[in-house]
């Protein structure tokens, strides 16, 4: 036996399961590398850096050795070019586009063929008709989008820019010339400013306009050589501004068009303006140079954000000094990384002591992206250093995915097997036809008179029965096909925004379900995984603060609900404040004013709850605290809040006079600045660098000088402000707050803080449990001789222009250190509204449910109970950095769970005591001091498994294909996967994880901009409107307002279109058999000579008038069940999302079915005209006579099978279904009756020789119901006898039109109290009921369990919707709503105690958790996760017996089995259940409650055993009882990945696999 597992050979192939077809490796990849849109576009150059010059000569390497601008010196234009096409290059190019599609090319080929008069059948201008039509259509609607796109640029590359021009100053810096659109130039509106209109009126009367005041620089003299400096102009628009540039000549302010901006450019943005390119700051309107943006267009973040000028650059205030500036900017190459820009300003105009010129930094903070709008600052002037295709916003732009639905892939397949059909039916022609002709012209026959030319001959006539043949059953493949699909898919799109149940309201804003694609609508009846975004998307991003732990102490607030209005007041005593009645007056009024219209003291100020903060903090035991001014609690309260108060980048906006309200970049950052306010440390705003912060201490707001921001990032996860306090003593100090392993990392090691650390702890552990989210807060107190060199040190590392992150990020470590722990926050993100119910029926229906979040781990599986993501029955297994690989954690957990192999590394680490041989080892846990460390029942509750893995583990799984492996084989045969701490890279990784190894269909769901690359990777993105702005909505191809309307929109809206385009499809191709299929049997009378058996006009208007209305109504309205129990039932998803409705086996039946239709239909009416003569008068028929009631007999076949296969009946199905009969009839009627006088026909007569005929009459009925007989008597044995799940509840749905499936217990609901009562009576009578049972709502059995013998492969496809884990909630139909109604603002809003959730195994330390811990935590550095695991153990895992009420039985013996079952003899599936219910319903009488009940395991039940429902990616066990499931480690030789438990093996098993040892000593805890 191996010793390690790196050692032993891999658990996966190398290769993926998933193989490209083989359609797709040879004919859907060479075709696309002929995408318009890689041909049409040249390659990007490399980006490479560059240096702007301003009032700077161009260096000579500039120019080439004749004086002439190198190109690639050239900066790209700012031109905005997202259309396709020009006047120009519309025709051509959107042909190429459209003759992309196999089909056009194919009609387009044989529409040139009938051009020539050898192959012509009608008119060449009327067969191609059809062609150009659909052409003509596809153009009009890409004409109509490439419109759209054109008025878009032209809005945006003629919005207004204001850039300074003039005398005396010219941009030197190079620049590409404009892509020509061919849009017609509209020149700018003429518009004067108010200096200008002044001059003018003084100009008409007569008078000399004066000079305007020219603003002063900040702390300049002025011109006069005073020394008054004067504040800088607040003009937030052009025309009031005194230095607008109306005249061209006159050097000012500009008006000028977006496209027309230049790299080096000097522009002015005005209040509410966007900025057109990315421009470096060089000064603004307000004091210290700062700016405050808003970045919605760019990450889609709603909140306003500051940005300051270089320090250098302050003096460019006015334009006539940005025009003698002389300045050299060096800017790193234009990258996609939106939280990277480096650069320097160098002034050419100083020099330093050193005699150079001075350097100043250039970041992303002293940077404006393109797109982003200057908010609340009058102006802003700047360079602009990145245009066009170089900008930020443009780099990530990228383009949307092209893409297209999976039954739209399954379809080319199809017409290519159609086109062969076609070429073997065309080569029988032609080969028979020659055959014929020699054998003809060996006897002399006399139709092959003069037969042996060079252009008339057997040899070259073959050759032309060939292309005949193309020409004669063209009909085969549908030319119409493509375009009515397009035409339905529309029509659905709008049903979808139609539909008021997903329509979402709020304060007056009415937000409907948009399809923004709207070729992928089947494409929702299909999902098998759904990705979801965690904040925003199941939450609110609305934050509530909840708790606190400061000192030790936890406060919890007093849980009261937020106020009817939204103004909070807290007074303060100002300065001038002396009087005590004033101040106790003031003291009173701490809490919430009911009327913000009262009068107000001196420096009373109101604080506004912001709109991201849903309630107030407060806490009658911390008002208490805090008032004993000489306790230790009481300062270390006042450092906590002061933290909180001035640890931020809020902003404290001033709506009305006496109101702040906070503008935070984060509702985490507005919740944790509005509890300090709640508690009276309100942050009064920021005058300049001075931060003002009112306490409960001080009568006057406290002041600090801001000296630095050291910012939060993802790396970091942490934020540090470095502060001096203005006081007499002047002290410098470092607020920190950030994760708690990154804090407790930096603290200061001594006694006292490890014990605050210790106990800090555990309150982490407890809000995180609690699904909190948790921050820690720390200080320190600075020397200023070491702030000093610090702060030198930082400035050099801030403006190198190399490695440049690194050392800022390694110079910030160096003082984020000995810091002082002050204590730990806990906010409640609130959930969206039916997102438990959501998942919970997301669960039911067999789609397997991913969330990917930032999050900490704690707080992600907290939220993952919340939202019904994990249940009380879960195992969970823990992936993350820790002591042993992840490779080794993958391995292990694969092998200890889902295989019967040992485990190996873990073994080896064990005891090595001896054991009988053969006997499983039993694994012993290590000592660690702590008492009951880990439970017995790891791995035998019966909920299945369900993975959570941190963002680092990620990434060490996708740097290595073999890990890569692993992480795909775990992940798949486990319920639900948790991601926690991941970045929006990895986040797209995972869905193509699944995606591509899989090929399932994936959804993506999110809100953020960090969510666009996970939305663009997945088959099918949702977008929600939500708080975070529409950058995911922008990139989505679908967008809703909640996540409850996912529901919806999957269960109905996609299972409806699923299932009608597949069935239109199928249909649609049906119909064109029909159609050739007659003329294909007349070939065996015709000699294969291709000649067609009825008139060519009734083939011609095949696809047009006689079958296409039956196809488009199955399309439009066609419903196989009710929007009612399809949201009922989620099972009844399972049908699309296996893809039933679709494929190469019903494309095959349906061809084959239409071929025996046709045959029926050619021979017996063949049969009768050849047999007896169809006249009255005895003599022989016309073959029109004889086709014709052939073609009309096919159109009603045609028409009436599509009618059969129609299950929901309407107004226009009826329409639908008669238009094509009921035109033939009418047109034949007509058309026999045209004399040949007007035109040739071939049927003219027909209506006195068809019409009298009983041939006729007789004829094409009888046809009709022979040819139809097959189709009704499956469509009623399906319906009747062998229908599936959707046929028995159509039939409930008929016969008991009053059932409610929502709430029937017969269909999953509770029991009344009258059906109570009677069971209980019927138990009382000796029925057969578990008396565990009595108290429980009938529960619905796992739909579609009945599927026994499927196995899974080695990555768990194919797994049944049996093996979501509903374990936990039996007894219960609706298990999410109705056992723990909760409400996730109430204090119990989780609803599960802790104490009843399922057990965790960490593979990163070989420990099991006790289930009443949920989760578990890796061993952190320093051993904090040890702490965290003796926090609760005392709480024993038999809690859960609530969940599980089940009476003593001798089954349920927890040994009996590996997972605790014994194994039911009743293999009944879910759904063989619900029928023996339904069918209690069809015959009106009630049936025992015995058939709604179940044992134990019974195959398929929500609570059975893992191995019966096996969730471990297995077979259903066999008819004996003996459990059999897969592995993933041994495959046997029948090719059944099986394990079958021998006799007495079960107990030893259970105890190795399943009481969750130790598989490594842990470290040793720290302190």
């Amino acid at each position: 036996m191996a010793t390690a597992s790196s050692s032993k050979q891999p658990l996966v192939p190398r290769s993926k399961k998933h193989q490209p077809s083989w359609y797709r490796r040879n004919i859907a990849r060479p075709l696309s590398k002929l995408n318009p849109s890689i041909l049409w576009h040249g390659k990007k150059k490399p980006a490479v850096s560059r240096s702007i010059y301003l009032n700077q000569p161009l260096p000579e390497e500039y120019y080439d050795k004749k004086g002439r601008l190198l190109k690639a010196k050239r900066y790209p234009t700012n031109q905005n070019v997202t259309s396709k096409y020009t006047v120009i290059t519309f025709l051509p190019r959107n042909l190429f586009e459209q003759f992309r599609r196999v089909a056009n090319i194919f009609f387009a080929a044989i529409n040139i063929l009938q051009f020539f008069p050898k192959f012509s059948t009608i008119s060449p201008g009327l067969v191609i008709l059809p062609l150009i039509v659909v052409l003509a259509i596809t153009a009009i609607k890409d004409g109509y989008e490439d419109i759209k796109r054109h008025q878009a640029d032209h809005k945006v590359n003629h919005s207004i820019v204001h850039v300074l021009g003039g005398e005396g100053y010219t941009n030197e810096n190079p620049m590409a010339n404009k892509d020509k659109t061919f849009m017609p130039a509209i020149p700018l509106p003429k518009r004067k400013s108010k200096k200008a209109k002044k001059a003018e009126l003084l100009a008409q009367q007569g008078e000399t306009a004066e000079a305007p005041p020219q603003p002063e620089p900040r702390g300049g003299a002025t011109h006069s050589g005073g020394d008054l400096s004067r504040m800088r102009s607040q003009v937030s628009n052009w025309e009031d501004d005194p230095e607008a540039g109306d005249a061209p000549g006159e050097l000012g302010w500009h008006r000028t068009i977006w496209e027309d901006v230049k790299v080096g450019d000097i522009v002015k943005i005005y209040d509410n303006e966007q900025f057109p390119a990315d421009i470096l700051i060089c000064s603004t309107s307000e004091e210290e140079d700062v700016a405050y943006i808003e970045t919605k267009n760019l990450d889609g973040e709603t909140n306003l954000k500051s940005r300051n000028g270089v320090p250098g650059l302050s003096h460019l205030n006015t334009a006539e000094a940005c025009a003698e500036a002389k300045l050299r900017i060096d800017v790193d190459a234009p990258e996609v990384n939106m939280f990277r820009l480096n650069g320097a300003v160098v002034n050419m105009e100083e020099v330093d002591d050193n005699g150079e010129h001075p350097v100043h930094p250039l970041t992303l903070e002293t940077t404006l992206l393109r797109g982003c709008v200057l908010k609340n600052t009058a102006w802003v002037i700047g360079v602009v250093i990145f245009t066009g295709s170089d900008t930020k916003i443009i780099q990530n732009a990228g383009r949307t995915p092209s893409k297209r639905s999976k039954v739209e892939r399954q379809m080319n397949p199809q017409v290519l097997l159609n086109l062969a059909i076609l070429a073997v039916i065309a080569m029988v022609c032609a080969i028979v036809d020659h055959v014929n002709e020699v054998k003809w012209n060996q006897e002399q026959a006399y139709w092959l008179l003069y037969a042996d030319t060079p252009g008339d001959n057997p040899n070259i006539n073959g050759l032309v029965t060939f292309a005949n043949a193309f020409i004669t059953f063209q009909n085969i493949v549908p030319i119409s096909l493509y375009i009515s699909i397009e035409a339905v898919r529309t029509i659905q799109a709008a049903y979808i925004y139609w539909d008021r149940a997903i329509k979402y309201t709020k304060n007056g804003v009415v937000t409907r379900t948009m399809a923004r694609s709207w070729n992928l609508s089947d494409d929702l009846g299909q999902i098998e995984y759904v990705f979801s975004d965690k904040t925003g998307t199941l939450t609110q991003n609305a934050m509530i603060f909840r708790q606190c732990s400061v000192g030790g102490k936890i406060y919890t607030g007093d849980g009261q609900p937020p106020p009817s209005h939204a103004i909070i007041t807290r007074t303060h005593s100002g300065p001038n404040r002396k009087d005590p009645e004033s101040q106790e007056t003031a003291s009173d009024s701490d809490d919430t004013a009911q009327n913000p219209s009262d009068e107000k003291t001196t420096d009373d100020i109101k604080v506004a709850l912001p709109k991201e903060v849903l309630a107030p903090f407060h806490d009658a035991q911390l008002d208490k605290d805090l008032a004993e001014h000489d306790t230790e609690q009481s300062r270390i309260l006042h450092g906590f809040f002061a933290v909180l108060g001035l640890c931020h980048t809020v902003l404290a906006a001033e709506p009305e006079p006496g109101v702040i309200e906070y503008k935070a970049q984060s509702p985490d950052e507005a919740a944790l600045v509005q509890s300090a306010a709640d508690v009276g440390f309100v942050f009064r705003g920021r005058d300049h660098n001075i931060l003002k912060m009112s306490t409960p201490f001080s009568d006057q707001p406290d002041e600090y000088e801001l000296l630095h921001v050291l910012e939060f990032n993802s790396a970091r996860k942490r934020m540090s402000v470095i502060l001096r306090k203005l006081d007499e003593d002047g002290r410098i100090f470092l607020l920190t707050k950030g994760a708690d392993n990154i804090i407790f990392d930096r603290l200061a090691k001594d006694s006292t803080q490890a014990e605050l650390r210790h106990k800090t702890d555990q309150d982490l552990q407890y809000f995180a449990s609690e699904g909190l989210r948790t921050l820690c807060l720390a200080y320190r107190v600075l020397d200023p001789h070491e702030y000093d060199n610090w702060a030198r040190e930082y400035h050099n590392a801030t403006v190198a222009l190399q490695d440049r992150e690194e050392r800022v990020e390694e110079v910030s470590s160096s003082i984020e250190t000995n810091l002082v722990l002050l204590g730990a926050t806990a906010i409640e993100d609130k959930l969206q509204d039916g997102v438990p119910e959501t998942i919970t029926d997301l669960k039911r229906a067999g789609i397997k449910v991913w969330v990917a979040t930032g999050d900490k781990l704690e707080t992600a599986v907290a939220i993952g109970y919340t939202t019904n993501l994990l249940t009380p029955q879960t195992n969970l297994i823990v992936v993350r950095e820790g002591r042993h690989s992840i490779q080794d954690q993958l391995r292990d957990a694969l092998g200890g769970f889902f295989g019967e192999q040992e485990l190996t590394r873990s073994i080896s680490r064990a005891s090595s005591r001896s054991r009988p041989s053969g006997e499983p080892p039993n694994l012993t846990r290590i000592n660690t001091g702590v008492q009951s460390l880990v439970g017995r029942d790891n791995g035998t509750r019966p909920g299945g498994f369900s993975l959570v893995i941190e963002g680092h583990a990620l990434t060490h799984c996708f740097d290595d294909d073999e890990t890569e492996g692993l992480l795909l084989a775990l992940s798949t045969r486990c319920n639900t996967v948790i991601c926690c701490r991941v970045s929006p890279l990895q986040k797209a990784q995972i869905v193509r994880l699944i995606k591509d190894n899989l090929g399932v269909m994936c959804l993506a769901i999110g809100d953020g901009a960090n969510d666009v690359s996970m939305i663009q990777a997945a088959d099918v993105g949702v977008g929600i409107s939500g708080e975070e702005g529409l950058q995911a909505v922008n990139s989505s191809d679908y967008a809703i307002a909640q996540f409850r309307y996912l529901k919806r929109l999957l269960f109905v809206h996609g299972h409806w279109s699923y299932y009608r385009n597949s069935s239109m499809i199928l249909n649609f191709f049906y119909k064109n058999v029909i159609g050739i299929g007659v003329l294909f049997w007349f070939m065996i009378f015709c000699g294969w000579s291709t000649t067609y058996v009825f008139a060519y006009v009734y083939l011609l208007f095949w696809n047009v008038f006689w079958t296409i209305m039956p196809v488009l109504a199955i399309g439009l309205f066609d419903k196989d069940i009710d929007d009612e129990c399809l949201m009922a039932l989620p099972e009844l998803y399972r049908y699309g999302r296996e893809g039933k409705y679709f494929g190469l086996k019903p494309f095959i039946y349906y061809i084959f079915e239409g071929f025996y239709q046709t045959a029926v239909v050619y021979f017996f009416i063949h049969y009768t005209y050849i047999t007896t003569s169809a006249r009255g008068d005895g003599y022989d028929v016309y073959i029109y006579e004889m086709s014709t009631t052939m073609v009309i007999g096919a159109v009603m076949v045609a028409n009436l099978f599509t009618g059969l296969n129609i299950d929901s009946w309407t107004g226009w199905t009826y329409f639908g279904i008669l238009f094509g009969p009921v035109l033939i009839w009418l047109f034949t009627a007509i058309y026999s009756i045209i004399p040949p006088s007007s035109f040739y026909t071939g049927v003219y007569g027909n209506d006195v020789f068809l019409f009298r005929s009983a041939a006729f009459w007789f004829g094409w009925p009888f046809v009709f119901v022979i040819a139809m007989l097959p189709r009704y008597l499956i469509r009623y044995l399906n319906q009747n006898v062998y229908g599936d799940d959707i046929d028995l509840m159509r039939l409930v749905r008929k016969y008991h039109p009053d059932i409610d499936p929502f709430n029937h217990p017969m269909l999953g609901g509770k029991l009344s109290k009258k059906d109570k009562e009677e069971f209980e009576g019927a138990d009382e009578d000796g029925d057969s009921i578990l008396a565990s049972d009595r108290d429980e709502g009938i529960r619905m059995e796992q739909m579609g369990s009945q599927e026994h013998g499927r196995t899974s492969g080695v990555f768990g496809r194919g797994d049944p919707a049996g093996e979501m884990e509903t374990g936990g909630q039996s007894g219960m139909g609706r298990p999410s709503m109705e056992r723990n109604p909760r409400s996730s603002m109430s204090s119990a809003r989780f609803g599960i105690h802790a104490a009843a959730r399922g057990s965790a195994h960490d593979m990163s330390t070989g420990l099991t958790q006790q289930p009443s811990r949920g989760y578990d935590f890796t061993m952190e550095e320093h051993g904090v996760a040890i702490q965290r695991m003796q926090s609760r153990l005392s709480q024993h895992s038999s809690h859960r017996s609530r969940f599980m009420p089940r009476k003593s039985d001798p089954k349920m013996a927890p040994t009996s089995e590996p997972f605790g079952v014994t194994p039911s003899t009743s293999n009944k599936g879910g759904m063989a259940r619900i029928r023996e219910r339904a069918g209690s319903i069809l015959s009106r009488k009630r049936a025992g409650t015995d058939a709604t009940h179940h044992s134990g395991g019974a195959g398929g039940g929500l609570g059975e055993s893992p191995s019966r429902s096996h969730f471990l990616g297995g077979s259903h066990g066999s008819g004996d009882g003996s459990p059999s499931f897969s592995s993933p480690l041994k495959k046997k030789s029948t090719g059944r990945e099986r394990w079958e438990v021998e006799e007495g093996e079960e107990r030893e098993l259970g105890k190795d696999l399943g009481s969750g040892q130790n598989m490594a000593p842990p470290e040793p805890p720290r302190v």
